[in-house]
């Protein structure tokens, strides 16, 4: 299944965060990649924060994954996690062959 999670950081993080963090949620989220559970991810200009195309098994496993990623486990982010798929009504057109 694949679910887009959208991750903004309301706060922008202090240095000291930064330093303690980054270090961290950097080869955390790269290790995702390397695994396949992120497929894609890009960061945001609307906000602070990211969005990860996640391939998982359910909604749970995927708030498991980014919400254990050091910024989710220190309590600096907000997810929001949406399941998505094919665009199925396209097949429609495709009946009409």
């Amino acid at each position: 299944m694949k679910v887009m999670a959208i991750v903004s950081i309301p706060q922008p993080l202090s240095p000291e965060q930064q330093a303690r963090i980054m270090p961290k949620e950097v080869p955390a989220t790269l290790q995702l990649y390397l695994d396949g559970k992120i497929e894609q991810f890009w960061f945001r200009h609307d906000v602070l924060g990211v969005i990860f195309l996640l391939e998982v098994q359910s909604i749970e496993e995927a708030k498991t994954l980014v919400e254990g990623l050091p910024l989710g486990d220190e309590g600096l982010s907000q997810c929001e996690f949406i399941p998505v798929g094919p665009l199925a009504p396209l097949g429609l057109l495709l009946q009409g062959r």
